[in-house]
């Protein structure tokens, strides 16, 4: 899930810096001559400069991306700030004003920025409590695409040819008769968070032993699953294209333990004080994210190669939403 591309290393190797209505902002100017098409029509964003961000996967930078190209088609001046490491790095860029707009991921903001244990099931009421909470920490949530990109336990199916497992209660069972076939490939912040390894091993009444646990980058889970015998399971995420690239079967979540992580534009409250036609910008494009949309997208970053700004442009102006020129 995380490559490195030119376009994303041009913003590091030559960094500028602005003051804009929100502070300090760094990034790099995204350059691209696009025009408005089912968006952005009258150019609303005249006159603004505004940083996109994003966390550093593939999907998320790819949001940004689109991000950036729809503001700079309603005529706004766009800093791409995109691919900063982490899930804290990005929001404090949104909390702090140094950063604009990013697309965030109700479950995160639920669990990890949030701090509550338990998921709420219903994706809308989540998104609401969500949208509701983080206000009072001057961070809008505008309302989530279908796309839910949620953890999931993953198997190479021939590897799954031998223990049939369709379900992480399966995956229990297994644990508890033979604890030493159970092996996973997960990354280090999904061994400590709540709604990750941890809680997973709690809802399921599972142990997993620490040696049969590797921590890895996210992209090599996904080879060592698929080619290896050093982990039976590794912790994937549901929109990933390399999914069906690599032969993988995913596990079902029969418990409901995994939060629903909804992809939502989130936007820092002075920002949208002063510009709310952001709301009415992004909204059409969120309507269209779905899993399976993303599982596309992804699978052209991941498993193609392509870079993720070409392909978040090429699918705005397929879908009519910009025009290129």
């Amino acid at each position: 899930m995380r490559r490195t591309r030119r376009k994303l290393l041009l913003m590091v190797v030559v960094p500028v810096l602005l003051l804009g209505g929100c502070g300090l902002k760094s990034g790099s100017p995204m350059v691209d001559e696009v025009s408005p098409g089912s968006v952005g029509q009258g150019e609303p964003l005249k006159g603004a400069t505004l940083t996109v961000t994003s966390k550093n996967f593939s999907e998320n930078i790819i949001l940004g991306q689109m991000t950036g190209l729809v503001l700079k088609a309603a005529g706004a001046e766009v800093l791409d700030r995109t691919n900063l490491p982490g899930s804290i790095s990005a929001r404090e860029a949104i909390i702090n004003g140094d950063a604009d707009v990013q697309w965030d991921y109700t479950g995160t903001g639920w669990i990890t920025f949030l701090g509550h244990a338990e998921p709420i099931v219903d994706p809308k009421k989540q998104y609401e409590a969500v949208r509701d909470e983080d206000k009072g920490n001057g961070v809008i949530w505008l309302p989530p695409a279908p796309l839910d990109n949620t953890y999931a336990l993953a198997i190479s199916k021939k590897n799954n040819a031998k223990y049939q497992l369709k379900t992480l209660s399966d995956v229990a069972a297994l644990a508890k008769k033979d604890p030493g076939a159970v092996t996973i490939c997960v990354e280090n912040e999904f061994a400590s968070r709540d709604d990750g390894l941890p809680g997973m091993e709690k809802k399921y009444g599972m142990k997993i032993p620490a040696g049969n646990i590797q921590k890895m980058d996210a992209g090599i889970i996904y080879t060592q699953v698929s080619e290896s015998t050093s982990c039976l399971l590794g912790e994937v995420y549901t929109t990933d294209g390399r999914i069906k690239a690599m032969n993988l079967d995913l596990l079902e979540d029969d418990k409901h333990f995994f939060p629903n992580y909804n992809a939502s534009p989130v936007v820092h409250e002075a920002t949208f004080e002063k510009y709310p036609v952001i709301a009415e910008l992004l909204d059409p494009l969120a309507r269209k994210l779905t899993t399976e949309v993303a599982q596309t997208l992804n699978a052209k970053v991941d498993v193609d190669g392509e870079d993720p700004h070409e392909v978040a442009q090429e699918w705005l102006v397929e879908e009519g939403f910009i025009e290129e020129g």
